[in-house]
């Protein structure tokens, strides 16, 4: 299996307000459902539809020069002791740890896919 050439520098880590595990997504998909206006995750909102990562989504993050992760908030806290930092989140991870590059406003400030798109390859090409 060919390891993909991405994975040797830095990664964009997506950081969602929101905590992980089946009770948390079973939680998130009926409130996207019935009250998409107060969910409380916009990357999420834009990202992800009650059943789960939209493909233009998926296509665009296959397309990007770095590698992207996905961290829920309880899972920042546990892997890289990050509780402090409004989210949701965008960081860089290298091998000196996570950088923050956009933080809630920023991706509350996106109405659109596309806007949010613009976002991230702004970061990364800062990278």
């Amino acid at each position: 299996m060919e390891q993909d050439p991405r994975q040797n520098g830095p990664a964009l880590v997506f950081v969602y307000n929101a905590d992980g595990g089946v009770f948390n997504a079973l939680t998130d998909a009926a409130h996207k459902i019935f009250s998409p206006r107060t969910y409380q995750c916009n990357l999420c909102a834009l990202t992800h539809s009650a059943l789960g990562m939209r493909g233009e989504w998926r296509r665009f993050l296959d397309e990007l020069d770095v590698p992207p992760e996905f961290l829920h908030a309880d899972e920042l806290k546990a892997r890289h002791g990050v509780a402090d930092v409004p989210l949701p989140a965008i960081f860089r991870r290298d091998r000196r740890g996570l950088e923050l590059l956009a933080g809630a406003e920023a991706i509350n400030a996106c109405g659109t896919m596309d806007e949010l798109k613009r976002l991230v390859l702004k970061l990364q090409s800062a990278l």
